[in-house]
């Protein structure tokens, strides 16, 4: 029998529609039903490819037993983190309060008021490893709830009256010591043999690379170069990069990117699409360019509906096991392959008899040097054997500030390679955006099925801005622009904080008991630092000193926040070192007939672009040919046919 969850769009909240636990979605209702019937609030959050949530799920939201003690003692709420970021984000400070870190599925428990008095993540179905029992803390909680509930209230109020108390780190001008600082924080943890930084787990973080390689071009610091192309290489060469069908998966679960945590997002794969692509812009080595259209591929073929937007994330299990679907055993190759090809195959990606992991076979190419690009034939082939073998969940919800991420890939890919597949991906995207996913100057934060999940958040907004200003500059389109420019002041309008910064929610998306303004680039880079990305870019291609004042704020304030740990703020980071320094602005004239592709892939990635198909008045052809003119430091160049 279905519960409330049934006609949510959410696939993970579906997941869940059949759950014995009478679930509700976060709504006015379930409290409602909280307060009125005196009960403590249980929420629960996650995701739909998140592999603990899914072992949580079977082994207590599934479990007769458990569902009736959260229905008979609680009102239990299922929130998706992907939709709702502000409730995540509200909580999983809470979280990490209680426990000292987070993660997902997380479990809080509450008061009818939204105030939280424990919290914690997975909890196995009876105690073990010093861990509670799911159950054995239903009963505690209930007792309490019961017979000790004025402690349980009291405690609630301190938690909540901690969150108020935390300040805002405040700056009155721009640090720009702090990009050095962080380098610096970057080259005392870089894993010079593996790869990486610190130990593991070690997560992609691809805005952390795209810091350091613009970072080690502005200043020449092979160091940090070193720190980027290194860990790019070890990455593209290992497991946590599917060999067989492209790809990053979401973490490494050891120090040499062997082994994954098997889900694969689209924002981590869209971001080091452009991490990989400055690096080869950089050192010049083209397996970095491979991997990065290798991974377009990938979301091409697999995350990519057939209305051109794109899918959020897929699965690390299949037939309820973490991975099955990507390994392999040696007699699984000779099989397709048969013995002769099959044993050069497994030499190259490291295929044993005895296995890599677990007894089976994780294909990589950490343990030899030899060239890229061989085995397509055979690879091709054991790609379409997986694929015939096993299936995975995909969460096929669309997420603009994901897609924004996918839509600015694209067109970094299409300046660096001129093929104008990428630009069409990015262009039919941004389309599907603007039917499904606006009102007016408003944003909705995805949708799935034709249903849309509710008003966006700053991060849509800023993301979805630098996603147009990409497209504008890869084009000359000035009504990207225009949007752009629209989206920017909806979010002042809607998140901008007058003692400097901007919060995550606005006012079109409720209110919860805080109000959360993100400054940490965690696995996704947070909203204030794609907003100081935005202003620094649009002011720079506009001219407008309007917007280089809003830039200039952004970045004191943010540099407020960085002080304490730079590192942890790499995307603005990146806004800051181009403000500090300004790159050229290059305005092209197409001359008739030129190929434009070829045009666009000579620029440099970092330089502001203003393209045009025509010329006008000011802007003239210069010996009838493909013209450019070039201004940089208050500067302008006389114009030139050779850039």
């Amino acid at each position: 029998m279905s519960n409330r969850l049934i006609n949510q769009s959410s696939p993970y909240l579906q997941q869940h529609a059949n759950n014995p636990v009478d679930w509700y979605p976060w709504c006015r209702e379930a409290f409602e039903k909280a307060r009125r019937e005196e009960k403590p609030v249980f929420l629960s959050i996650g995701y739909s490819t998140c592999h603990w949530c899914h072992v949580m799920a079977h082994e207590s939201f599934e479990d007769e037993e458990t569902a009736e003690l959260l229905n008979n003692h609680f009102v239990s709420i299922k929130v998706d983190r992907e939709e709702r970021p502000d409730i995540d984000s509200v909580y999983m400070e809470v979280c990490q309060a209680f426990t000292g870190s987070g993660g997902w599925p997380m479990s809080i428990f509450m008061t009818a008021e939204q105030k939280p008095f424990y919290a914690g993540t997975y909890f196995p179905p009876e105690s073990r490893y010093g861990m509670p029992g799911f159950k054995e803390l239903l009963n505690t909680i209930a007792e309490q709830w019961k017979c000790g509930r004025d402690d349980i209230l009291s405690t609630a109020d301190r938690i909540l009256a901690g969150l108020f108390r935390q300040e805002d780190g405040q700056a009155s001008e721009i640090a720009y010591s702090l990009p050095g600082e962080a380098a610096a924080l970057f080259e005392n943890s870089y894993d010079s043999r593996h790869g990486g930084f610190g130990q593991a787990p070690k997560f992609p973080m691809p805005h952390n690379l795209i810091f350091l390689t613009l970072y080690a071009t502005l200043n020449d610091d092979k160091t940090a170069l070193e720190s980027a192309a290194g860990t790019l290489e070890k990455m593209r060469r290992g497991g946590i990069f599917d060999q067989i069908g492209y790809g990053f998966s979401r973490y490494s679960t050891d120090r040499y990117y062997l082994v994954p945590h098997f889900e694969k997002m689209l924002y981590d794969n869209a971001l080091l699409i452009i991490a990989c692509a400055a690096a080869y812009r950089a050192c010049g080595k083209q397996s970095f360019l491979a991997a990065a259209e290798q991974t377009a591929s990938w979301i091409s073929r697999e995350m990519t509906g057939p209305d051109g937007a794109f899918y959020s994330a897929q699965d690390a299990d299949s037939d309820g096991e973490e991975g099955k679907f990507y390994l392999f055993t040696k007699r699984e190759i000779e099989t397709v392959l048969g013995k002769q090809r099959a044993d050069a195959f497994c030499a190259y990606f490291n295929i044993t008899e005895e296995g890599n992991f677990e007894g089976k076979n994780i294909p990589n190419l950490l343990f030899h040097q030899k060239p890229d690009g061989a085995f397509e034939k055979e690879r091709e082939e054991v790609y379409q054997y997986r694929k015939n073998r096993g299936h995975l969940h995909l969460d096929d919800k669309v997420l603009t500030s994901w897609n924004a991420f996918a839509i600015i890939a694209m067109t970094t890919l299409y300046r660096i390679t001129g093929k104008r597949q990428y630009l069409l991906a990015a262009e039919v995207a941004c389309r599907f955006i603007e039917t499904n996913l606006t009102e007016g100057s408003l944003l909705y934060v995805g949708c799935r099925g034709g249903k849309t999940a509710g008003y966006g958040f700053l991060d849509d907004y800023a993301g979805y801005a630098a996603a147009l200003l990409s497209v504008y500059e890869a084009t000359g389109d000035v009504s990207r622009l225009k949007r752009a420019e629209q989206l920017l002041e909806e979010a002042k309008v809607q998140f901008a904080d007058q003692n400097g910064g901007y919060f995550l929610y606005g006012n079109k998306n409720g209110s919860l008991i805080t109000k959360p303004k993100e400054t940490y680039d965690g696995a996704i880079p947070s909203g204030n630092s794609l907003m100081a990305w935005c202003l620094v870019r649009i002011s720079q291609i506009t001219g407008s000193s309007v917007y280089e004042e809003q830039a200039a704020g952004q970045l004191a304030f943010l540099s407020g926040k960085a002080a304490q740990y730079p590192a942890g703020h790499s995307l603005f980071l990146t806004a800051l070192l181009l403000y500090q320094n300004p790159p050229e602005k290059i305005t092209v004239v197409i001359a008739k007939g030129d190929d434009i592709e070829r045009v666009i892939c000579t620029l440099p990635l970092t330089a502001v672009l203003e393209i045009h198909t025509n010329e006008t008045e000011a802007l003239r052809l210069l010996n009838g040919q493909t013209t450019y003119y070039v201004c940089k430091n208050h500067t302008c160049y006389p114009p030139t046919n050779e850039i």
